[in-house]
């Protein structure tokens, strides 16, 4: 029986590395961006499509500037788009003194019309038809963390993905290593499977004790691509030996071990729960990070098997406080300060940090919180489709993506209402 042309299209495994060839070394494309301009890099990061529009004449404008190109207003909100528009001309790149797209020639470029109004300078994906065509412009964050234009068909297709102008934007886990540093929660073994559904070649799961016999852990012992490994994210000795075991192997780390409690100050006497939680959420990451960063950095230039990402499981509580969760809030705060300062170092090697933000999670520990809460499966989905995406900052779930608006809207004004019982 012949192969479908969905199954004839899937890529190959990419190649091992070759050892004698030259190895590349990491480069960025440029990254120089104006003050401005870092307002579309900043909606990018979310999975947003934003630009300027002038709130007095309402033209939206393309680049970014300080005042409107028709009416000189300065009052310039950033608005979503639709991404509508045509492919007018194209061209391809075949020499590049750039070191980046030296790398990664031949590149298609093309000139778009939005069909909101500017013209813009897009990357033309290979599945784009010739101009003149009608495409959907998007914006991605590329190795450098800058926003860019990608332009792709209105249709979409099978074969997006593996487009070499998204692999080299986006973190996609398919024929990735991957290490979850915590195997024994809902959430860690729906991310393991949501790995494997997505073609992750190797899965490492962390367990910090190993010698009980918790739920899921055998299922997942059972699968081909898993093999658990001892992790213990308090033990410094625990994570350095994994590291030296794995370290130079993995492509991408997601790290979503965690210790929550309820409680604030007044509700609980003395700072051992408190501080267990630190341990983890916030000494556990740095620890981490000491071990892992510097291999994942060391590899961000192998090819199609090069390290690309790295993935923190925060919470919506890392934003503004939520009282009856004082400790665990205050805990995911610290982490969401030291994953910043992670992503500020890992970008000059290409490696994307990417922060998960859910709101209340369905487990345990959220039994008495009333609906809506974010399943373990999707928020296992949100982390692959992040991936994928190549975004920064992700809020799965309807409670995440409210206090992120409001958040946006006045801090001062939801941190009031937390205190008075607002959720």
């Amino acid at each position: 029986m012949s192969a479908s042309p969905e199954q004839t299209s899937r890529p190959l495994r990419p190649p091992r590395k070759n050892p004698v060839l030259r190895t590349r070394q990491p480069t960025l494309p440029p990254g120089n961006r104006s003050r401005v301009a870092l307002g579309l890099t900043a909606a990018a990061a979310e999975g947003r499509f934003e630009l300027q529009q002038c709130a007095s004449c309402h033209a939206v404008q393309y680049p970014p500037r300080e005042a409107c190109h028709v009416c000189l207003s300065d009052e310039l909100p950033w608005t979503l788009q639709s991404g509508a528009a045509t492919l007018l001309s194209e061209t391809t790149l075949h020499h590049s003194n750039d070191l980046f797209f030296r790398e990664r020639l031949p590149w298609r470029l093309g000139l778009a019309q939005l069909d909101s109004g500017p013209a813009v300078m897009v990357h033309l994906l290979d599945t784009v038809a010739a101009a003149p065509t009608r495409i959907t412009v998007d914006v991605r964050l590329d190795r450098a963390g800058q926003a860019v234009l990608i332009a792709s068909p209105e249709k979409e297709s099978i074969d997006m993905q593996d487009d070499k102008i998204l692999q080299a934007m986006g973190c996609d886990p398919k024929f990735r290593k991957v290490l979850v540093t915590d195997g024994k929660t809902e959430v860690g073994q729906a991310m393991v499977h949501a790995l494997i559904a997505a073609g992750a070649d190797i899965v490492w799961v962390g367990h910090a004790e190993p010698w009980k016999k918790l739920p899921g852990l055998s299922e997942l012992a059972a699968l081909p691509q898993v093999t658990l490994v001892p992790l213990d994210l308090t033990n410094a000795k625990s994570v350095t030996e994994l590291a030296g075991e794995i370290a130079g192997k993995v492509d991408i780390v997601v790290n979503n071990a965690e210790l929550h409690r309820s409680f604030g100050i007044a509700a609980r006497k003395g700072v051992d729960v408190a501080r267990a939680e630190m341990e983890i959420n916030y000494f556990g990451l740095l620890r981490l990070a000491q071990d892992f960063g510097p291999a994942l950095k060391g590899r961000a230039a192998d090819g199609q098997n090069s390290a690309v990402a790295w993935v923190n499981l925060l919470s919506i509580y890392a934003l503004s406080n939520y009282p009856p969760h004082g400790t665990f809030s205050a805990s995911k705060a610290a982490a969401l300060s030291l994953a910043q300062c992670l992503r500020a170092e890992m970008r000059p090697a290409g490696i994307r940090v990417i922060n998960l933000f859910p709101g209340p999670i369905d487990d345990d520990w959220n039994q008495l919180m009333p609906p809506p809460k974010v399943t373990p499966q999707a928020l296992a989905a949100a982390m692959v489709k992040a991936l994928k995406d190549g975004v920064e900052d992700v809020y799965p779930g309807d409670v995440a993506a409210e206090w992120r608006a409001r958040f946006r809207d006045n801090p001062k004004v939801l941190e009031r209402e937390l205190a008075a019982g607002g959720s």
